[in-house]
């Protein structure tokens, strides 16, 4: 096997050998942007050669989150630390989180980053601004990888098939609900999220072409309030006593199990999304009968080995194909 030399890294990384020098040796005198791509030519071509202890965590991966406070994002969270905690000292995984309700200041972070980034992880709302910033990264050479939603299709995603999953809660409610006629209505975050808007063109697609006993009737938008969501069902379920499905495409579960128990006589056949406490509760007691998991610990570890390929820091296959999300009833809790 060829030895790697300084002129190759410095080949790689399109800079003079002497600035190489001067970065593994820890002489100073480079800019943070020029050690970062020394250091990941370094790495690429395998240069046998320490790192400088000045220069750790300098590759640093911004992930971008919402919502902290529900249990899908503090699992990704957590995952997210976890893998964090296994990197290489060089990288630093550096989680943040956005407010998703005023999208014009979450492009501007995206755009405008407090620190330099190396690469960028984010869960991004459907906005024009935000798509707009998104392209405006990349366009710049930092990869980014768009997780759970999709609004720059052109951009790498890791997530689920979400326009699938929508059409899976309508497969299964329709099949366990033959012989009962009625309709059917869905509560959603809101139109923020593509991810959403997919779930719910997928339940609306499967029904519509599998016309029969059970209708469409409404979607309603509660942004995971849970005040506004128990308005809107127990409005829905009054005003519509014939009622027997429900699919909530985001993850507003205990509120809508709370009103379901008050209902229970109905028998509404719920499905819903995330794998939580609540959700758990809410299958073992019979009033929720399936809950799609979107298993958020396989898409942190995923877009960060995408992420990680795209520096050039692993010479693995990520898989393109979505992630498979999980299928849980009582039966297999």
């Amino acid at each position: 096997m060829t030895k790697v030399t300084l002129k190759d890294v410095a080949r790689e990384a399109g800079v003079g050998t002497a600035t190489v020098e001067r970065v593994l040796n820890d002489r100073g005198g480079a800019r943070p942007e020029t050690v970062e791509k020394v250091f990941l030519a370094a790495r690429k071509l395998n240069y046998r050669h320490g790192l400088p202890q000045a220069h750790r965590g300098l590759i640093r991966i911004e992930v971008v989150l919402v919502r902290p406070d529900t249990s899908f994002y503090s699992r990704m969270n957590q995952a997210f630390e976890r893998i964090a905690a296994l990197l290489d000292k060089g990288i630093v995984v550096h989680r943040t989180f956005a407010r998703e309700n005023d999208p014009v200041d979450f492009a501007h972070h995206i755009a405008n980053p407090a620190v330099r980034r190396s690469a960028l992880i984010v869960v991004a709302p459907d906005h024009p601004k935000v798509v707009v910033s998104l392209r405006a990264v990349a366009s710049r050479g930092t990869p980014v990888v768009q997780i759970m939603t999709r609004p720059a299709p052109e951009l790498p995603y890791v997530g689920i098939d979400n326009y699938a999953a929508g059409r899976t809660a309508a497969y299964y409610m329709s099949r366990m609900l033959v012989g009962r006629s009625g309709p059917f209505v869905a509560l959603c975050h809101s139109g923020a999220y593509e991810n959403h808007k997919e779930r719910i063109r997928g339940f609306s697609s499967y029904l519509a072409e599998h016309a029969g006993e059970h209708l469409f009737r409404q979607v309603m938008f509660d942004y995971d309030d849970d005040l506004n969501s128990m308005e809107l069902l127990r409005g829905a379920l009054r005003d519509a006593p014939e009622i027997i499905g429900l699919y909530t495409a985001g993850g507003d579960n205990r509120s809508v199990a709370a009103v379901l128990k008050e209902h229970a006589s109905r028998r509404i056949f719920w499905v819903g999304h995330e794998l939580s406490d609540q959700s758990r509760r809410a299958l073992r007691s019979g009033v929720m009968s399936i809950v799609l998991d979107q298993a958020p610990e396989i898409q942190a570890r995923r877009s960060i080995d995408l992420t990680l390929k795209s520096l050039g820091l692993i010479d693995v296959e990520v898989s393109p194909e979505p992630v498979r999300f999980l299928t849980i009833t009582p039966e297999n809790l």
